[in-house]
C-alpha cells in the first residue's frame, strides 16, 4: 500500500468495508474482524486477534498483512489499537499446539481474542473459519483478510504480535534465526534443527520429519 495517494487509500478502504456496511444496514454496529498468524510455522505460538473498528475513525492503509511490508505493519498496528473500539489478542503456545493440534489451538486462540473484547461484538467476520465454541453470530469469508477491513486489521495485529514474540525468542535461541524466518520452515531453519536439535519452542508434531 506504500506509495498510494490518500484518495487511493480511502477508495481501497471503502471497497474493503463492504461486509461491515452490509452489517450496519441491518442495524449491526459492533462488528469484529478476526484472523490468526502462525498456523504454519515449525516453532512458537499461534496468535489470534479480534478487532472492532470504529467507522468514524478509519485507519487508511489497512490491508491483508501479507501484502504489507514490515515497516508498514509497524506503523498501522498502533494506529489500529488507538482508533479501534476494542481489540483482543489470544496466544496458544507450542505445547498446547502439540497436544490438541493446530486447528483446535487456533480456535482456542480466537476464543481468547473474542473474550478480551469489550464491548462484545454483535457479529464476527472471520477469515475462512467459523468457531462453534463462540456463541456470537459469525460469517466466514474466504480470503477475508483481503476483503474486509476488520479482518485485515486483525491480521496486522496478529502478525505483528507474533513477530514480536519470535524476535524475543531469537535472543534466547539465536542459533535458529527466529528473527529472520519467524519459525517458518525455511531451508536455514530446517538445517538449524538438524544441526542443533529442537529447542523448547519447537512444535514436536511439526518437526518429527526433520529430526
Amino acid at each position: 500500500m506504500a506509495g498510494l495517494s490518500l484518495e487511493a487509500l480511502k477508495e481501497r478502504y471503502q471497497i474493503m468495508s463492504e461486509y461491515e456496511e452490509q452489517a450496519a444496514s441491518k442495524g449491526i454496529r459492533l462488528v469484529a474482524g478476526m484472523d490468526e498468524a502462525g498456523r504454519g510455522p515449525l516453532a512458537g505460538p499461534v496468535v489470534a486477534a479480534a478487532v472492532i473498528l470504529d467507522p468514524e475513525q478509519p485507519v487508511y492503509g489497512v490491508n491483508d498483512s501479507k501484502k504489507l511490508s514490515e515497516k508498514r505493519r509497524a506503523v498501522l498496528k498502533p494506529a489500529i489499537e488507538a482508533q479501534a473500539v476494542s481489540f483482543g489478542i489470544g496466544i496458544i503456545d507450542e505445547q498446547v499446539i502439540d497436544r490438541i493440534n493446530i486447528l483446535e489451538a487456533t480456535k482456542e486462540a480466537m476464543c481468547q481474542a473474542v473474550a478480551a473484547l469489550d464491548p462484545q461484538p454483535e457479529l464476527i467476520l472471520i477469515d475462512a473459519l467459523t468457531i462453534p465454541q463462540i456463541r456470537i453470530p459469525q460469517q466466514g469469508i474466504i480470503k477475508g483478510d483481503a476483503k474486509s477491513v476488520s479482518i485485515a486489521a486483525a491480521s496486522i495485529l496478529a502478525k505483528e504480535t507474533r513477530d514480536a514474540i519470535m524476535r524475543v525468542y531469537d535472543e534466547i535461541y539465536p542459533e535458529y534465526g527466529f528473527a529472520k524466518h519467524k519459525g517458518y520452515g525455511t531451508k536455514d531453519h530446517i538445517e538449524a534443527i538438524r544441526t542443533y536439535g529442537p529447542c523448547p519452542i519447537h512444535r514436536r508434531s511439526f518437526i518429527k520429519n526433520f529430526i
